[in-house]
């Protein structure tokens, strides 16, 4: 941190991210130095061959240059582990030694140019060993360059090139100088929204490129920008963070005593209801997971489940198949029937078909509970990350609620594509038929549970008595007027330190600013921090004791945006306007929040917890390795089937974790 600016650019890497990628390469050069000087002793440098004076002078050579480069980026490894994130001044010199060393690339090319040239030319006569040892240097001299290009393109910034400098206007004219400093940030955060825009379309190159993916990659860039535009933080920057971050929260855990609780709300339901609603999302949980179709099931069951699927994909269709949609082959409509237990009559839809902003789910009859249960499937292919990344707000007004009504915008849009489906194509009517006196049950998993608690909503007028559990829902899905409103319908289950019920933009926000206050607190080097990360990831052990009181000042220093502390906008009262609170770097995003009553599982060592929960228990992102695996459906489950099959598990009142 900050950047590199080396070329006369700013580069995605700091002067102290040599450390590791120049360990490593000391580590082959000098294997490879050694490998090249025990040929020459032993031939003594008397090469029994006709063109053993060139083999002679090319080895003496590559060992002059090995050694250079070997220097050079002992040089670089040293001063880069210099100082700490937020002071670079010890490793001034980094830039000088990155010229050196760009600079040796030169003669190693020529080397390795001419290296095989004499292999394909004058190599005859020589022992194998010799030829075999020229062309070990050649192989390896273009394997490093080619790595070494693709780390240039890994870490080119397309934001990094020179700042365009405005106009110099006289002195007086100050309102003119404002406004070329507007327009020239104004272009800045253009440029940063068109570099995004790219990076997403080579990201999604085999997704058809029309006014709807356009439109996501506009909206998904826009979103981009705007977090990452005001710091001056690189990846490794962002990853030590993340692993101080993580440290401290462990501890604060250990320190925190794990029986305090808060006095439940008089409205909030606790004891038997709270058993009673654990086996009835134990029970729509597997529908939840069946909407994943073959891929899960197939992960859930990795000895038996494609043996249980081959009988049924790819045979004859029957006539049962008119039902389902974007199941070409018939495993995932399979796999639905071994997961759920159903039979063909009971099921009224099934559509995969899947386009952003559209995702799959089914209709089925669920006789054991008296239920017309509507399962969506969660996030499983590009298109529905795109929908996920679509986090703008959307304004979602529904009869009855008082305040703002906002949601999600991707997933409020795929909501309202199968709240389509149930209403226009009478899928619904259709089961109420069969079933008149059967209640409407919604549930989903992830994206699904975010999708589920919007039709939820959206349906809650027409269908009074419809209940809907949603399973690891999206945090920043509902605004609280919404929020309020579906707690009379809908159930959130978390499983304990769960990333996407804390994901929201002000979540990240916060994130960010967790970081930036862990980063320029830490006196330590980066590259100790990560490599304590690492160990204390993979090992465990007790986690640093660190600093906690942030200096201001170098909170500042990496919040300046990514225009660079010589710019001319930094100290404009135009810049100062923009950077303002009402600026599009820095807009306010409406808060929300996850949907319904949370129901929050906790693991306290081999024993499982389960609590109501409030919403502001998920304002912070917890950083840990379980972070993503209680995301996982299969882990969901088994913590609900854990729970209602053991029924002494602890009850809690309404409690934060």
């Amino acid at each position: 941190m900050p950047g590199l600016v080396v070329f006369g650019r700013r580069w995605s890497i700091a002067s102290d991210d040599f450390v590791f990628p120049g360990a490593f390469e000391i580590f082959i050069r000098v294997l490879w130095w050694i490998g090249i000087l025990v040929l020459y002793t032993n031939h003594k440098g008397n090469f029994d061959c006709a063109s053993g004076g060139v083999l002679h002078s090319y080895l003496v050579v590559l060992l002059i240059i090995l050694a250079a480069i070997i220097l050079s980026l002992c040089a670089i490894v040293y001063v880069s582990a210099q100082g700490t994130i937020t002071n670079p001044g010890p490793r001034r010199s980094i830039p000088a030694l990155v010229y050196v060393r760009a600079l040796l690339y030169l003669p190693e090319l020529v080397w390795a140019c001419l290296g095989a040239i004499w292999v394909s030319d004058n190599s005859r006569g020589c022992q194998a060993a010799e030829v075999g040892a020229v062309i070990a240097a050649v192989v390896a001299s273009w394997i490093i360059l080619f790595f070494t290009a693709i780390g240039v393109l890994i870490v080119f910034d397309p934001l990094g090139s020179p700042e365009p400098r405005p106009e110099v206007y006289d002195p007086g004219t100050r309102n003119l100088e404002s406004n070329g400093s507007s327009q020239l940030l104004y272009t800045a955060r253009s440029l940063a929204v068109r570099a995004w825009e790219s990076r997403l379309r080579l990201l999604c190159c085999c997704l058809p490129q029309d006014d709807s993916h356009r439109a996501a990659f506009s909206n998904i860039a826009q979103l981009f920008s705007s977090f990452f535009s005001d710091t001056d933080l690189v990846p490794s920057d962002i990853a030590a963070g993340l692993s101080l971050l993580h440290q401290e929260q462990d501890k604060m855990e250990q320190c925190r005593d794990p029986d305090d609780v808060v006095a439940h709300s008089p409205s909030s339901p606790i004891g038997d209801d709270l058993q009673t609603e654990l086996e009835k999302a134990a029970h729509c949980m597997q529908f939840a997971m069946a909407a994943y179709g073959w891929p899960l099931y197939v992960y859930s069951n990795p000895l038996t489940g494609v043996c249980k699927l081959s009988a049924d994909c790819c045979r004859g269709r029957g006539v049962e198949y008119d039902i389902v949609g974007g199941d070409h082959l018939g495993c995932h409509f399979a796999s639905i029937l071994q997961s759920t237990g159903l039979q063909y009559r009971d099921f009224i839809y099934i559509s995969f078909h899947n386009q952003i902003y559209e995702i799959p789910f089914y209709v089925a009859l669920d006789h054991k509970n008296e239920a017309v249960l509507v399962a969506v499937r969660g996030t499983l292919s590009l298109k529905d990350a795109l929908t996920d990344l679509s986090a703008a707000c959307e304004n979602l007004p529904i009869e009855g609620v008082t305040g703002s009504c906002y949601a999600h915008k991707g997933i409020s849009q795929a909501a309202s594509y199968i709240y389509k489906k149930l209403i226009n194509d009478g899928i619904l009517n259709q089961a109420f038929t069969i079933a008149p006196e059967y209640r409407l049950v919604i549930t989903g998993h992830s994206l699904g549970a975010g999708a589920a608690s919007v039709l939820a909503v959206l349906l809650h007028s027409a269908f009074p008595t419809l209940r809907c559990y949603a399973f690891s829902p999206p945090g920043g899905l509902l605004s609280k007027a919404l929020a309020d409103y579906s707690k009379d319908f809908v159930v959130s289950v978390v499983l304990g330190k769960d990333l996407v019920p804390r994901l929201s933009i002000p979540n990240m926000e916060d994130l960010k600013r967790r970081i930036l206050k862990m980063v320029s607190n830490c006196n330590k080097p980066k590259y100790q921090i990560l490599l304590r990360g690492c160990w204390y990831e993979v090992f465990g052990g007790q986690p640093d004791d660190l600093p906690t009181e942030l200096e201001s000042r170098r909170e500042e220093e990496l919040s300046q945006p990514l225009l660079g502390p010589q710019s001319l906008l930094q100290h404009s009262a135009s810049y100062q306007s923009l950077a303002s609170d009402g600026s599009p770097s820095h807009t306010t995003h409406v808060p929300l929040y996850m949907p319904g009553r949370i129901l929050h599982i906790t693991q306290d060592g081999p024993s499982r917890r389960c609590r109501w929960s409030v919403v502001m228990a998920f304002c912070s992102i917890l950083i840990s390795p379980r972070m993503i695996a209680d995301h996982m459906p299969d882990a969901v489950f088994r913590a609900l089937q854990s729970l209602t099959q053991d029924c002494s598990f602890p009850l809690w009142g309404n409690s934060l974790p």
